[in-house]
């Protein structure tokens, strides 16, 4: 038996598979400029489906799997709730808006992608799009810096080496990937 504390709020219930669907599918109406803002919002304000740190580690596993990001964390997180069933709920609901409507721009960008103020347009939105990233990153990094550790050290060379040395994100990864690893395990003994 489990008690809640003032500190833990009560565990939300596992969502159904229409539940997944219908919060991927509204993540991806939502969701211009990058998904990634309003998925946290959602799991983690919103439906409280995942505490902060649980959303960094998913999100952390899912950078490491081979395809974009977020469709890996519809992935990972719709079979977590529900098995691979919940992974296909999960995956058609975030995909299936977005694949017909790029169909369209992609149409649509063909025939008008010359026209200068469709390119003034696409220039405008790059900075919102810029800014919700940059927003996201800060609200992901707040749980690292609570408990500090190396973390915040490990963010920071991380955004130095690729963001200002310019280095091969392979050779940064390779780098320091274990480098994290080993710190963290050395910081819990």
């Amino acid at each position: 038996m489990s008690e809640t504390t003032a500190s833990s709020p009560p565990a939300a219930p596992i969502p159904s598979h229409l539940e997944l669907f219908l919060a991927f599918f509204r993540i991806t109406v939502t969701g211009f400029g990058g998904t990634l803002p309003w998925t946290r919002r959602m799991f983690v304000e919103e439906k409280r489906w995942l505490t902060e740190q649980e959303f960094n580690d998913l999100y952390a596993l899912c950078q490491f799997l081979p395809g974009p990001n977020i469709v890996n964390l519809a992935s990972v997180f719709g079979s977590r709730m529900q098995g691979p069933t919940g992974a296909v709920a999960a995956w058609v609901g975030f995909l299936v808006l977005p694949f017909f409507l790029m169909i369209a721009a992609a149409v649509l960008y063909e025939n008008f992608g010359d026209v200068d103020a469709v390119r003034r347009v696409l220039g405008g939105v790059a900075p919102a799009a810029a800014g919700l990233i940059v927003a996201t990153v800060a609200k992901m990094a707040m749980p690292l810096f609570r408990r500090f550790g190396p973390a915040p050290f490990v963010l920071v060379a991380t955004a130095l080496a690729i963001g200002v040395m310019r280095w091969p994100l392979v050779f940064v990864m390779l780098v320091v990937t274990p480098t994290s690893i080993a710190l963290a395990w050395w910081m819990r003994r």
